[in-house]
């Protein structure tokens, strides 16, 4: 632990010490340069007089104004040289207010880090310079001392902060392009523990400030001290922060058990840590750790026979990069970490160090949920691509996993793939660094090729990265903009990066929305029609692109826009897109959502080509969720300090991005998806019951599979692909998003309806629907005036309202005239006496059996409701193919 920060009481302040020291100074240096500048023409003077006093007579000799014009000069560049040393003096002094203060060590330190909860107080991450373990002086290896004293700083025990003379040449070479450096070890410390205050460009400020800061530091702490401070504090790449870790990482062992090489080579690497880096760059590494064990033996630190026996022995790593904490939710908390340090930037925080605590807005149960479902099919979907392309067959082995899990073992992952398709794999091989480094040493393509593919374990891990399928997944509060789950990949250690809000990838149809919306603005209805039948686009290079349905169909029907959708028939939405304009499903998707990513207004960003985030696609259909209410994505409720006093909270910004109109008619139409289309999946395969509606989305060859889904509470969206767009699912089955990354979305949301998080009751508005030309209005009216005795004030029930055949709306259902519906009371009663004889047949059971039984019965029940809500879906869905075809005929018969 570092020494007390504050100096002793009686030591005068720092500022006024050096205000003397400069203003001292200043005066000696002004005085000198007038004293400098006389001396200098009166010897410029005699100089001239003796250079000129051989001079034969009859030749020209300088005049007196010559020589009195050179003694000026000479004269003029002494003052100007005190006047600059001056000017150098007073810019210290202006920047001394812009140092670090001292006092702030403890938190550059990192003794107190922030930490990262989820809403409900769940935490989530510790927000420190990762990988650092305190040692002492006593805990390091002296050959650590040794050799960072003789190649860092050989004169650090005899000067305040700054070896002056190092420094000097230090300024030269800056001044003059030369970006070497001159820094003393405390200087160093400096620059690493405040590299915002000190800045780490190469210029003269950043060199002045760095002085200031270890004279600070100089005037408060021994030398030791700073010594511990520096070796606990330096980073040396693979979260390996101070020479514990680094001694471990490389070594595997404590930092007083390094031998002499190794300790130099750690030290080696404080030049550059990349640049040194002993485990990708090992002849850069050992030619730089023997230069450090030679500067040992100029120092006197060693004899020439150690550093030669030293130099004789090999690098001898042996890597292992350490643990540290696992965070919960880690790119989430990632995210978070950065916003956070622009928010400490601006107002005056350290987030390493002051012990901040951030409430965020994740709901851990909403989180757990969504990383169960994305473990788990994640896993399913890599099992499915492993066993496709480790087969020589392409037939499709099923439409469910099992049949791909008991295929499992007798494939190689990939195999066939890896064996079959050379030129792909000889160009993943060419976009390696290991590539680059032997075409760097002379070797040809060819034989760099054959080399690595050689090579087993450079063969094994290549294969594993292009071949790891990723899953993107997060879900977003409607009402108020909080994100409630955030999963970047299906690993972080293995897969940091982000695919929720860094990826950019094209969305396919699940953009297809934001064209049926901005149609409706422009006074479309759902149930126009288009003809699906074969479009043509001139591009602006005179090019025409003619999209294809995505089964290669065309039916040559003419296709209700509702339909269109919940089918993703390609045709009907690009001339749909045409007609209202790629500018204006651009801008609006923008006002939704998707902003910040950049939309270029081209036809076919109507089927999704343009690249966006699964972060702006799931805002985006929360604005939908929300009545057409744009609320910017908020992952942070507020910053308390260490004693709980609130710093600031934070509140989304939102605007209207489309009329609640037309919001609530796209999410109808998005319903037919769920019911009808191709997202129906989620209601066959997971029992979905509650009011959904959503899209699925599949990119050009399968590279992208999406799926969005919004209930009325909350919004999701999961992206399921490969990082190398050349790796994709074999089979077009597997390809599609609604086969893909809807299980993630299906999952998640079966999970979460079961435990209760989000309840099956709660419905979006529903959106009035017209009867054909009124004819089948008048007919209603005709036979109520036969059959009920005349006309009612209320309005008739809606013929076409769609219940979701929930057990719990079984209870509720009544007509909408108020009196008693026959049927829902029968399954009110049926369903009251399933629940007297479970009752009666569980009660002499003991616990453990009445719990499998319990379960039974369940899963029981849950199968019967899933048979009935089929039975419902295809008559209601015969019931709507039978309305409109007597619809068509009745316009036949009428026109």
């Amino acid at each position: 632990m570092p020494p007390p920060t504050q100096p002793p009481p009686s030591t005068p302040p720092f500022r006024s010490r050096l205000w003397g020291w400069t203003k001292a100074t200043a005066s000696r240096g002004a005085k000198g340069a007038g004293r400098g500048a006389k001396r200098a023409g009166t010897a410029y003077w005699g100089w001239s007089k003796g250079k000129w006093s051989g001079v034969r007579d009859g030749e020209r000799q300088p005049s007196k104004r010559v020589l009195d014009l050179a003694a000026l000069l000479a004269g003029a560049m002494g003052v100007l040289g005190g006047t600059v040393f001056t000017l150098v003096v007073l810019y210290t002094l202006f920047l001394i207010p812009f140092t670090p203060r001292v006092a702030t060590l403890e938190q550059a330190l990192e003794l107190n880090p922030s930490v990262a909860v989820a809403a409900d107080g769940t935490e989530l991450t510790t927000y420190a310079r990762s990988g650092r373990q305190w040692v002492g002086m006593d805990e390091i290896s002296p050959h650590v001392i040794d050799a960072l004293l003789a190649t860092e700083d050989r004169r650090f025990y005899s000067h305040g902060g700054i070896d002056l003379r190092r420094t000097a040449g230090a300024v030269v070479r800056t001044l003059s392009g030369d970006r070497e450096g001159g820094s003393s070890i405390t200087q160093q410390l400096a620059r690493n523990l405040f590299p915002e205050s000190v800045g780490r460009e190469a210029s003269l400020k950043r060199k002045l400030k760095e002085a200031i800061t270890a004279i600070k530091i100089e005037r408060v702490y021994e030398k030791d001290q700073i010594l511990e401070i520096y070796l606990n504090s330096v980073p040396f790449l693979y979260n390996a922060v101070g020479i514990e870790r680094a001694a471990h990482t490389y070594f595997s062992k404590d930092a007083a058990d390094l031998t002499l090489p190794e300790a130099a080579t750690l030290v080696a690497m404080l030049k550059g840590t990349s640049y040194y880096n002993p485990r990708q760059q090992p002849e850069r590494a050992l030619a730089r750790r023997n230069l450090v064990l030679d500067l040992m033996v100029v120092n006197e630190r060693i004899t020439p026979e150690a550093a030669a026996s030293a130099q004789a022995t090999p690098l001898g790593l042996r890597f292992e990069r350490q643990t540290i904490k696992a965070s919960r939710a880690p790119h989430f908390t990632e995210h978070v970490r950065k916003q956070m340090e622009v928010w400490c930037e601006e107002n005056g925080y350290n987030l390493y160090g002051d012990g901040l605590r951030v409430v965020t807005t994740l709901d851990w149960r909403v989180q757990q949920a969504a990383e169960q479902s994305v473990s788990k099919f994640g896993d399913a979907l890599q099992t499915v691509a492993d066993v496709e392309w480790g087969r020589s067959s392409a037939s499709l082995l099923g439409r469910t996993t099992a049949p791909y899990y008991r295929a499992k073992g007798s494939v190689t992952p990939f195999g066939h793939y890896w064996g079959s398709r050379t030129a792909v794999v000889d160009q993943f091989i060419r976009e390696t660094l290991e590539y680059e480094r032997a075409v760097a040493n002379g070797a040809s393509d060819t034989d760099a090729i054959a080399s690595l593919r050689a090579d087993a374990e450079f063969m094994r891990e290549l294969k594993d990265e292009k071949t790891r399928l990723q899953v993107g997944f997060t879900a977003i509060d409607p009402h108020t903009g909080h994100v409630r789950a955030w999963i970047g990949s299906r690993g972080y250690r293995e897969a940091p990066y982000d695919h929720v809000a860094r990826a950019r990838r094209q969305p396919g149809s699940t953009f297809k929305p934001f064209v049926y919306a901005r149609a409706l603005e422009e006074g479309w209805e759902p149930d126009d029609t288009l003809p699906d039948d074969t479009v043509e686009v001139r591009l602006a290079n005179d090019e025409v692109w003619t999209p294809t349905n995505a089964d290669g169909t065309i039916t040559g029907d003419d296709v209700t826009l509702r339909d269109a959708l919940a089918q993703s028939r390609n045709t009907i939405t690009a001339r749909l897109g045409q007609r209202v304009g790629a500018r204006d499903v651009a801008r609006l998707a923008r006002r939704a959502g998707v902003n910040r990513s950049e939309l270029d207004a081209v036809p076919s960003i109507a089927l999704g080509t343009e690249e966006v985030s699964l972060l702006e696609m799931t805002s985006a259909y929360a604005t939908f969720a929300a009545a057409g209410v744009y609320r910017e994505p908020v992952t942070i409720l507020r910053i308390e300090d260490r004693e709980g006093n609130v710093l600031e909270e934070f509140a989304p910004r939102e605007r209207e991005a489309m009329e609640p109109e037309v919001a609530h008619t796209v999410v109808d139409m998005m319903r037919g998806v769920i019911d009808d289309g191709t997202g129906r999946q989620l209601r066959t395969e997971f029992g979905v019951r509650a009011d959904v509606a959503g899209k699925t989305g599949t990119t050009q060859d399968g590279v992208d599979g999406w799926f969005m889904a919004i209930h009325p509470d909350l919004a999701m969206g999961a992206w399921v692909g490969f990082d190398d767009p050349r790796v994709t699912f074999r089979s077009s089955y597997w390809q599609q998003g609604g086969h893909n990354a809807l299980r993630v979305v299906g999952d998640v949301s079966r999970t979460l309806l079961r435990r209760g998080y989000l309840s099956p009751t709660p419905r979006f508005p529903e959106v009035p629907r017209e009867s054909d030309d009124g004819f089948w209005d008048g007919v209603g009216e005709w036979f109520a005036g036969v059959l009920g005795g005349g006309a009612t004030d209320e309005a008739p029930p809606d013929p076409q309202r769609r219940d979701d055949w929930d057990s719990r709306r079984w209870r509720a259902e009544r007509r909408s005239d108020g009196e008693p519906d026959p049927l829902a009371d029968a399954m009110e009663d049926a369903v009251r006496d399933i629940e007297r004889l479970r009752e009666d047949a569980l009660r002499d059971l003991d616990p453990r059996d009445r719990a499998i039984a319990d379960r039974v019965l369940d899963e029981a029940s849950r199968q019967l409701e899933r048979e009935a809500d089929r039975a419902a879906r295809d008559a209601e869905r015969a019931l709507r193919d039978l309305e409109r075809e007597a619809a068509r005929a009745a316009r036949e018969i009428f026109r």
